[in-house]
């Protein structure tokens, strides 16, 4: 069987045991697998929005630095979905923080955008063509 090209971003997050739940409740994410340090921080916890696979790595002072920690993000999270002001909502509830309301672009997309709690930022949107 061929593997399909997927594309599985990797987070870092500040508190992986505790942290993880918001991206349960913001996008009903289920988390497929998890491996642990000898410490009891999360190594990886393999998720899963909808079959769009992502990584999870928990903050450690030897590797793995959080937006939080570095001061900020370059990268953009693009998360197409069917009903954005649904999963918008749901992510505010969850704890994060609108950069620009949902709103409908010329270019046929209907998108908003956040940052999680923490400092990843998400685009959460819909092509209406």
């Amino acid at each position: 069987m061929k593997q399909k090209t997927t594309f599985a971003p990797m987070l870092t997050i500040n508190s992986g045991v505790t942290d993880i739940d918001f991206y349960i409740k913001a996008f009903g994410a289920t988390e497929l697998r998890r491996f642990g340090n000898d410490d009891g921080t999360i190594h990886v916890s393999e998720m899963e929005i909808d079959g769009a696979l992502f990584h999870l790595h928990e903050e450690n002072k030897n590797y793995n630095s959080s937006p939080d920690k570095l001061g900020g993000t370059t990268v953009t999270i693009g998360l197409f979905v069917e009903d954005v002001h649904a999963v918008m909502a749901k992510a505010v509830e969850a704890g994060a923080r609108i950069i620009s309301p949902v709103q409908d672009y010329d270019y046929g997309f209907r998108q908003g955008e956040f940052v999680d709690p923490f400092g990843h930022r998400w685009q959460i949107q819909k092509d209406l063509r």
